[in-house]
């Protein structure tokens, strides 16, 4: 049996596509490790969004070439954004990798592995129901992708280039996958796209994603559903209704990117800070538990003082609960590149750094608020395989990219509960929280 590693970088997306080739590899008598060094195969699933993910799947190309060296009958494949985008570059830098493939050969793994030949579809993979997958986050709570590409056009983003447009999956094929994800015991999905507003869309069906939900939510097993990633113009009336929904978790990861007016235009969207603060209250006024994530990107050209300032106000007025920034990342083929890169990268990281310490301010204050609660946590397993804790998640946390719930098990109990815990807050930190199970 030929062991293989997998390796992924990037988003959960990239993930998810990553456990199609793992399920693809099992089918085939595969079998896949975590150890590169003792693998016959290793496959590196690359990101090539931004400079510094760029950078990293070229780190990760050079260790393993390292590796192969010191066992010559290593089989050295790379897949991925990074391949789809600069294929030919890299295939001239790194002539000892096996085998290259983009992002439209998945479900080709193992014939791209044994070098026989295949026809693919031609765009851009999205995989269904039927398609073998291997899970690979906790048990209780998985992944579930809805759509691929984007048709939007944001001025600073190669997604479109590297994906193509919008494609979204049936809806009878992501209930079908939900409903067998719930007979194998996950308790939360959380929905998954480049743009999970825009689900139907390119069916002309844009209210297929309220539609969707309406499905999910009747199916016995799962308790949360949570969506990833949507555009802050695609926010109707009916998706705030149905993210009352007990069993949807009023969770908004909503991009805004910026909120100076002159940048967002300059950025190709269509929401600037004013208008931003507005939905926000809709939706607070609507759902008082509602919780926020966004991302912004800072040294954005023609960002100066006045149009970082504003930023910094915007961060401070909407509160949000999670944020992450970006550094902004002159990417070949956006409309915006011919503008050039014009803010120096120390000052970028500066206010990079700056953007995250009012964030920190601004979540340490809400996180101290859940000292002394009860709150409802999902448990992912043993906290670094340290017996006397457990990690967990709340309604108000997204899995890999927001903080966590430590949570200690009952005194003097053994620990038999289920995946979701009633959990006593005892104190807080600027992203973490920690608890007591209650038994």
């Amino acid at each position: 049996m030929k062991k293989v590693t997998l390796i992924t970088f990037g988003c959960a997306k990239n993930l998810v596509d990553s456990e199609v080739m793992a399920g693809c590899l099992h089918a085939a008598g595969y079998a896949t490790i975590a150890e590169a060094a003792k693998a016959d195969i290793i496959i590196l699933n690359t990101c090539g969004f931004i400079g510094p993910a760029k950078d990293e799947a070229e780190a990760a190309i050079q260790n393993v070439l390292r590796l192969k060296k010191k066992v010559r009958n290593k089989k050295i494949i790379v897949m991925g954004c990074y391949v789809e985008r600069y294929g030919p570059l890299l295939k001239a830098a790194y002539p000892d990798v096996d085998a290259w493939a983009g992002v439209k050969d998945f479900d080709q793994i193992v014939k791209i592995i044994e070098g026989r030949s295949y026809s693919g579809s031609g765009r851009t993979f999205l995989y269904g129901h039927e398609t073998p997958r291997a899970i690979s986050t906790p048990a209780s709570w998985a992944y579930v992708k809805i759509s691929e590409g984007c048709s939007h056009q944001c001025s600073f983003c190669a997604i479109p280039l590297i994906k193509g447009a919008y494609r979204s999956r049936p809806i009878s094929s992501i209930v079908k996958e939900v409903r067998r994800l719930a007979a194998g015991g996950v308790k939360e999905i959380n929905l998954i796209s480049q743009d999970t507003t825009y689900f139907g869309r390119d069916r002309e069906k844009p209210g297929d994603l309220v539609g969707l939900l309406e499905k999910l939510v009747r199916i016995h097993g799962i308790e949360w559903i949570r969506l990833l990633y949507g555009y802050p113009e695609e926010i109707t009336d009916a998706l705030i209704e149905i993210m009352g929904e007990p069993k949807i978790c009023p969770y908004f990861d909503i991009p805004f990117q910026h909120s100076d007016p002159a940048i967002i235009q300059r950025m190709r969207r269509a929401m600037d800070g004013n208008r931003a603060l507005k939905l926000l209250d809709k939706i607070r006024n609507r759902l008082p538990e509602a919780s926020f994530r966004t991302s912004v990107i800072v040294g954005f050209p023609g960002e100066g003082r006045k149009e970082f300032a504003r930023l910094q106000s915007f961060v401070r007025a909407a509160r949000f609960d999670h944020l992450g920034v970006f550094t902004y990342s002159k990417e070949d083929g956006t409309s915006v590149c011919r503008l050039g890169d014009s803010v120096a990268e120390s000052t970028k990281k500066s206010r990079r750094d700056r953007i995250l310490e009012i964030q920190a301010g601004i979540s340490a204050e809400k996180l101290k608020t859940f000292v002394g609660r009860n709150i409802d946590v999902l448990i992912e397993g043993i906290w670094k395989n340290d017996r006397r804790f457990l990690i967990g998640r709340s309604r108000f946390q997204a899995p890999e990219v927001d903080g966590i719930v430590l949570v200690k098990p009952p005194t003097g109990q053994k620990w038999d509960g289920g995946p979701i815990q009633k959990v006593e807050i005892l104190s807080s930190e600027v992203y973490d929280l920690f608890g007591k199970a209650l038994g």
